[in-house]
């Protein structure tokens, strides 16, 4: 592997955390360089997103706002950590409910919403994870944060007859920083009954999907056979997840070197390509200069 590296998408086990993987996959590609764009539960399936190398400077710049979950909600009960890995709260009959008001009440939790975290999330508290207070037995209070729910759509409706619980299938689409788990709390408390996570999967980081990952079984046979395990190398992984202007040789020139550009009128981190398709840096434009906010190809490389 180069030294700019690139992203490695893993589609995640259950089971596994963040770090985890993380572990794995430094025993994989024989580099301590790797860190991931966000955590992804234990008990969630799906799109993990690392940073490989020179990449790992990556993962804070990119714009990895929008995230997509199918996710299986029950209603009828509500647990201490809102899925299916804590303790129960009570339990309510729910199959008394009908369509209408599921999805009445799903409509209410869509859009720009206020959220109460999951009492369990990573959120920090006085300077120490939430679910590390939780964890402790402390009685863990989080304030509302405003979060953005683009899709809360139901896909199917299960109703199971040993618990009367109701379970429903669902799709999401959200901003950082939404817990669906405390989408199927806050379903299930509207209805009356409770309502906890079953589970979760993660199809979408940003431009990122299912269809970049691999698992990590998958990763282990690649690197038997010497294959290369990136999902997308670094020219790859900007051009997926960035704008980007196209440069001549002297401006490629000059940002390797640490010298800054014209602004274009582009908003926000954009990439600067140059002639051959490379990535040479990312860059913000201020007043009268488009300056590095990253020089992937600095004049030593």
């Amino acid at each position: 592997m180069n030294g700019l590296g690139g992203l490695l998408i893993v589609d995640k086990d259950g089971g596994w955390t963040s770090h985890d993987v993380v572990a794995k996959c430094r025993k994989l590609l024989r580099t301590k360089k790797i860190g991931h764009a966000g955590t992804l539960d234990p008990m969630a399936t799906g799109v993990l997103v690392l940073g490989v190398e020179r990449a790992t400077k990556l993962l804070g710049l990119l714009t990895l706002t929008t995230k997509a979950y199918t996710a299986t909600i029950r209603l009828g009960q509500a647990t201490t950590t809102d899925d299916a890995e804590g303790e129960v709260l009570s339990t309510t009959p729910a199959l008394h409910l009908v369509d209408t008001d599921i999805a009445a009440h799903t409509a209410k939790l869509t859009g720009d919403i206020e959220q109460v975290p999951a009492t369990v999330s990573a959120i920090k508290v006085d300077g120490e994870r939430a679910y590390a207070r939780h964890r402790a037995g402390e009685d863990v209070q989080l304030a509302a944060r405003p979060v953005t729910v683009s899709r809360f759509d139901i896909l199917a409706r299960r109703d199971i007859q040993d618990g009367a619980f109701v379970d429903l299938d669902v799709l999401v689409e959200c901003s950082s920083g939404t817990y669906v788990r405390a989408l199927a709390r806050d379903l299930g408390a509207a209805l009356g009954v409770g309502g906890h996570l079953t589970a979760l999967r993660r199809t979408r980081v940003g431009p990122f999907t299912l269809e970049h990952a691999r698992t990590l079984d998958e990763l282990a046979t690649a690197a038997e056979s010497e294959a290369s395990l990136l999902s997308l190398d670094m020219d790859e992984a900007v051009r997926t997840a960035l704008p980007h202007r196209e440069i001549d040789e002297t401006q490629a020139n000059d940002l390797r070197n640490g010298r800054w550009l014209d602004p274009i009128g582009l908003p926000g981190v954009y990439a600067a390509i140059d002639q051959e398709g490379r990535a040479i840096a990312l860059l913000q434009e201020s007043g009268k200069r488009a300056a590095s906010v990253m020089v992937v190809r600095p004049s030593n490389l």
